[in-house]
């Protein structure tokens, strides 16, 4: 693979993850409307942006194709479907973690979830760890426990938020999707629900007849700001290698956890610095763990 291709690459999914990272800033926009009915237009609008792209690519003919496949899959079909209701819990979280200022408990989730994936991986894929794993992981579970414990409050946005990403990583290793198709069909899968949701919803932010107002374009645009980062991170991993991913992935949480700090003035206690400097180090661990596999098997045998 050439150095221009790795290198375009690696611009795309570092843009993917500074646009995760600045995403706050999005939901901080529409705070005046619910969570619940912002992941609603999110999920709608979000099918609506993909069906889009699929009619410009000229790519309906394979999507129907890869749906009916899906259908006629129960293994793909459940896959895909918990996979849609994950992905939505997440969104949900996160949506209400941001806009009642939670963002570095965001943060910190985001922080946690590749050892969260390292459990996953453990218990339903029957992975084994090294020795550097392990501490890492144990390292992690010191710095939540310490959070609880000095700070007063369990850190449940940071863990919701880890383990149901993680069990969408996962849940994806199930069905062999691209993403353009991935999206459309996990949205259109949960569309009815928001629909529904949005049917019984007493009073609404999004109004119809006068569709370009400000918190209307913000509930719309919730759908480009959805699969852009996504279809750029796609883009992206193809030229590069997966451990390169591993480090760019802390670009998002990193961005969050500074405009927590500094932007929303959110509380950042001692007790929070000592918990996540666990969790940086364990994470140095871990990457050190995957970067080194040759030497460290070398080692133990």
């Amino acid at each position: 693979m050439n150095q221009s291709s790795q290198k375009n690459g690696i611009i795309l999914v570092a843009l993917a993850y500074v646009f995760w990272g600045f995403l706050p800033i999005y939901w901080k926009l529409a705070d005046r409307v619910s969570a619940g009915e912002i992941l609603a237009h999110r999920i709608i609008w979000s099918f609506v942006f993909m069906a889009l792209l699929v009619t410009v690519t000229v790519k309906w003919r394979p999507f129907i194709t890869e749906c009916k496949a899906i259908i006629h899959d129960k293994r793909k079909l459940l896959g895909i479907t918990c996979a849609s209701i994950v992905i939505s819990l997440n969104w949900l979280t996160y949506i209400w973690a941001v806009n009642a200022n939670h963002v570095i408990q965001a943060s910190l989730g985001y922080y946690i979830n590749p050892l969260v994936s390292v459990l996953l991986g453990i218990i339903f894929l029957k992975e084994s760890l090294t020795r550097r794993q392990i501490l890492s992981v144990v390292l992690a579970a010191a710095g939540v426990i310490y959070l609880t414990i000095s700070y007063g409050v369990f850190p449940w946005i940071s863990l919701v938020l880890a383990i149901t990403f993680g069990l969408y990583g996962l849940l994806k290793k199930t069905v062999d999707i691209s993403a353009m198709f991935g999206l459309t069909v996990e949205t259109l899968v949960v569309t009815p629900i928001a629909l529904i949701y949005l049917a019984f919803l007493p009073v609404q932010a999004f109004h119809f007849h006068s569709l370009f107002t400000g918190t209307n374009m913000l509930l719309m645009g919730a759908g480009v700001a959805t699969a852009i980062p996504l279809l750029l991170f796609a883009a992206g991993t193809k030229t590069i290698p997966l451990s390169l991913v591993g480090f760019l992935q802390y670009i998002a949480p990193t961005i969050m956890l500074l405009l927590g700090v500094f932007l929303y003035d959110e509380p950042f206690t001692v007790a929070h610095m000592i918990a996540f400097s666990l969790i940086w180090f364990a994470l140095i661990v871990y990457l050190a763990s995957i970067y080194r596999p040759k030497k460290q098997s070398m080692q133990e045998h």
